[in-house]
């Protein structure tokens, strides 16, 4: 399988199975029609009057050497397909600090921090039970992660900072090594705050949406008045603090921006060098949800924010983009490729009553109830259903050239949905895909910027 795509004057071919990636020129691009087969009868009676034979007979051998190398349509063997190996363990937990938050986002999936429940803080004992199932659970993992999440975790800081401690002890009984991030609001962040977070955790997500006025639609206090002002300065004085590294500025865009763009290079004038500006996820109901018929205001955004990575780093003021930073040389293996996150397999979320869920989207939705912290309990029937979806147990994606990219798309959007966690998200495969094709063609870009 392959897929070529045209984008900002360079033309591409990406080798589904193999990864390889090719610009090409026009005589490729149309001869890429006559594949895999390429005959040559067909070729020559239908593109003898604008190649010469001679020509056509130089690209189509072209393309079979790189068949035959395995970097152009490239057989896929079911077979062959990887699988999860052993004993299934969790390696990472999204630990719900706080179920409250003090703002109050319109768009908020989490029910602005309630998650549709009682409002709550994680008290010490749940959380180093946590800490502990994690690490009971864990089998040969060395290096595992804890995301201190909320609502806004922050609210809840000197819990979050025993339990850090308590990791710390749990390292040295148990020989694992805790990686620690938190995501914030920021609304809470202080020097004291602020110098603990750059010692203690290596990640930290700091929520801003873009321009003053964007940010302030959505993202409001509790009292109803925009949080930008309260916020930015804070953000900022974190990235350069981190000396812009091991952090992202998350944003959200939605109806109400489809120029997102514009608020993607807003953060980049602040001074943010690590940049991840997301589209909501919601419901037709909602007047801010996107839809189909908003995805060529939003592809164009996509474009026009990828020449403009170009232009900025060809200025010497570059930035990285969450979704256009795609490794072409490795990446994750072939299992993480295509198992995806490892949501309810690898991962799991803790809320402040110890109720464990696949991941953070899933917290209050009963059937995916996965058992508690606090006396032991777990599906291992429901991790194993999410352990056997992958890319190969999703139709729609088994037809995909983006699938070993996307990993077959969050889980718990298919099942918001369509009720059902092999059954993709259908807006945001769309979304994916015009992303990578964005991705591909900048990394093509400035390779070609390179070679002059």
């Amino acid at each position: 399988m392959i897929h070529k795509f045209e984008l900002s004057g360079v033309r591409l071919v990406l080798d589904v199975h193999s990864g390889a990636v090719h610009i090409i020129d026009e005589l490729i691009w149309d001869l890429l029609d006559y594949g895999p087969e390429f005959t040559w009868e067909t070729i020559k009676n239908e593109l003898n009057a604008k190649y010469e034979i001679q020509v056509l007979k130089e690209g189509v051998s072209e393309l079979r050497a790189l068949m035959e190398a395995e970097m152009l349509y490239t057989p896929w063997n079911q077979e062959d397909k990887p699988v999860m190996l052993g004993e299934p363990v969790i390696k990472a937990m999204c630990l719900h600090a706080a179920h409250d938050c003090n703002l109050r986002c319109s768009y908020c999936f989490a029910s602005t921090g309630d998650f549709k429940g009682e409002r709550g803080l994680l008290d010490l004992e749940t959380g180093i039970r946590a800490l502990e199932f994690l690490v009971k659970n864990s089998g040969h993992r060395r290096n595992l992660e804890v995301d201190f999440f909320g609502g806004e975790p922050m609210m809840n800081f000197p819990v979050v900072k025993q339990l850090v401690q308590y990791g710390r002890e749990l390292e040295k009984k148990y020989n694992k090594q805790f990686r620690f991030t938190i995501t914030t609001n920021g609304l809470l962040l202080d020097d004291e705050a602020l110098e603990y977070i750059n010692k203690e955790f290596v990640n930290v997500v700091i929520s801003l949406d873009g321009r003053p006025e964007v940010h302030d639609k959505l993202r409001i206090t509790r009292s109803g008045t925009g949080s930008y002002e309260h916020i930015a300065p804070k953000a900022v004085k974190l990235a350069e603090s981190r000396n812009q590294k091991d952090y992202y500025v998350r944003g959200t865009f939605t109806k109400y921006n489809k120029d997102f763009d514009k608020d993607v290079l807003h953060l980049a004038d602040l001074g943010f060098k690590q940049i991840s500006v997301e589209p909501v996820v919601a419901s037709d109901e909602e007047e801010y949800h996107l839809s189909t018929e908003d995805l060529p205001e939003i592809n164009e955004s996509y474009e026009r924010l990828m020449r403009a990575c170009l232009v900025r780093k060809n200025e010497g003021k570059g930035f990285n983009f969450f979704h256009f930073m795609v490794d072409l040389k490795q990446g994750p293996c072939a299992a993480k490729r295509s198992a995806g996150c490892g949501a309810g397999s690898e991962y799991i979320a803790v809320t402040p009553k110890g109720d464990i869920y696949p991941c953070h989207q899933f917290v209050g939705d009963d059937e995916f109830k996965m058992g508690s912290v606090l006396d032991g309990s777990f599906d291992d029937d429901l991790q194993n259903t999410f352990r056997s979806s992958n890319i190969f147990t999703k139709e729609k994606c088994s037809s995909c050239w983006a699938r070993f990219y996307c990993s077959g798309g969050c889980a718990a959007n298919a099942q918001h949905f369509s009720g059902n966690i092999n059954e993709p998200y259908e807006l945001g495969c769309e979304m994916e895909k015009k992303r990578l094709e964005c991705a591909l063609a900048l990394k093509a870009l400035e390779f070609l910027g390179s070679e002059k």
